[in-house]
């Protein structure tokens, strides 16, 4: 997938999108089969990310982060079907403690389908790199990878120009590039951080009895803790995901500890959870978290999608579906913009991108930090408070559906 020779005149296009991680390669995919003339550049080999070395993570992802992706000719492209989620079960407690009995269960008597598929990253990353493949051969999609781009903001057009040498104009470019976006911080966009203190262990565990699409979300004093359904292998066809938010003065120790002692300390987080006796399978990451978002989500001829306009703590794991929720506002509106002849990279088209996804995505931030907040608390007062909290809600099927279908992107 490397760059032909350079071109002696710029070539014109409609959209840059700079980053082709999950965000950035979707929505280009997904802008070229509606006809915009879309560039996509990436600095590493699109081969060398499916390394599974590379990221542990696996996606929950809600129906409009499926519908995008459909959209964008990748759902099909799954090397394996993803494992829908069929029940989610919310607790209060503490390690090595029973769990409160006031809890939340989500069925889906509160859903029209599943609550969510989970996706690995690895799994994800084929399919993004096979519907690129395909869609830059359909012609649709200029692909350069591994390429870097400078880019230059005039008021009518960016210029790009790769380090291959080649030359673009573009009435629009996007910045998928991820928490640390070059094109942000060119365009002086300014970022607010929230700090957790916090680090995430993401492992899997194979166990004994089958998941039946059951998910847990655990809240505990020091960080949440979650198992995630996962599709089976031939190896083990019981899996799951396991994702465990730990002190950052805790966590390295915890992400360190041999075999025996690491299935204790996550058993005693699962509490009750009945998938029976369990192992780990691969190795362990560890991550930092934070949160962070940008104060504004366009600048001239730039708007910002996914990790490069904010990122979210994992607590709730609406990251990934807050980037879809950006590029499917991003995408329509662009759209709309051709089919209206509208300049798309111009004020009135940016203005309408902000309006729409900025307010969604600081009321998920919020969220994801109200939580994190409440519940990585242990006074008593306020641990009783929010358990009846819970119990409250399992009383309340409509309010349920509505958190259900707000979770869900629809």
């Amino acid at each position: 997938m490397n760059t032909s020779a350079a071109t002696a005149a710029p070539r014109t296009i409609d959209i840059a999108v700079n980053g082709g991680g999950p965000v950035g390669a979707t929505l280009a995919c997904r802008l070229a089969h509606a006809g915009l003339r879309t560039l996509l550049i990436e600095r590493a080999p699109l081969h060398d990310l499916e390394d599974p070395s590379l990221d542990g993570r696996a996606y929950a992802l809600s129906e409009g982060s499926r519908r995008m992706m459909v959209s964008a000719g990748l759902w099909s492209h799954l090397p394996r079907p993803a494992q829908p989620i069929t029940e989610i079960l919310v607790r209060d407690g503490k390690p090595h403690a029973r769990p409160s009995p006031w809890t939340v269960e989500f069925t889906q008597a509160e859903a029209d389908g599943p609550f969510g598929w989970m996706v690995e990253a690895r799994d994800l990353r084929r399919a993004l790199n096979a519907a690129l493949s395909e869609t830059a051969a359909a012609g649709s999609l200029l692909l350069r990878t591994p390429a870097t781009g400078r880019f230059t903001f005039a008021p009518d057009h960016v210029a790009i120009t790769l380090d291959t040498g080649e030359t673009f104009t573009a009435a629009l470019a996007i910045a998928a590039e991820g928490r640390k976006s070059p094109l942000r911080d060119q365009a002086r966009i300014p970022l607010t951080r929230l700090p957790y203190n916090q680090c995430g262990i993401i492992s899997v565990i194979a166990h004994e009895k089958p998941h039946d699409g059951r998910a847990l979300e655990h809240f505990l004093p020091q960080g949440p803790f979650a198992r995630l359904p996962l599709s089976g292998t031939d190896d083990h066809p019981n899996r799951s995901a396991i994702v465990w938010a730990e002190s950052a003065r805790r966590a390295p120790r915890l992400h360190a500890l041999p075999d025996d002692v690491f299935i204790r300390e996550i058993a005693a987080r699962l509490g009750d959870d009945e998938i029976g006796a369990f192992h780990p399978t691969g190795r362990r990451w560890i991550y930092p978290l934070s949160a962070q978002f940008a104060q504004r989500y366009i600048a001239s001829r730039l708007a910002l999608a996914g990790d490069s306009a904010h990122g979210l703590h994992p607590i709730a794991g609406q990251g990934l579906n807050a980037g879809f929720r950006d590029i499917a506002i991003l995408a329509e509106i662009l759209e709309n913009a051709v089919t209206e002849g509208l300049d798309p990279g111009g004020e009135t088209v940016l203005t309408s991108y902000q309006r729409r996804a900025r307010p969604q995505a600081m009321l998920t931030l919020a969220a994801c930090d109200g939580l994190e907040r409440l519940f990585g608390n242990d006074n008593p007062a306020l641990r009783l408070a929010r358990d009846l909290g819970l119990g409250a809600l399992n009383r309340m099927p409509g309010l349920k559906r509505a958190f259900v279908r707000r979770a869900m992107g629809l």
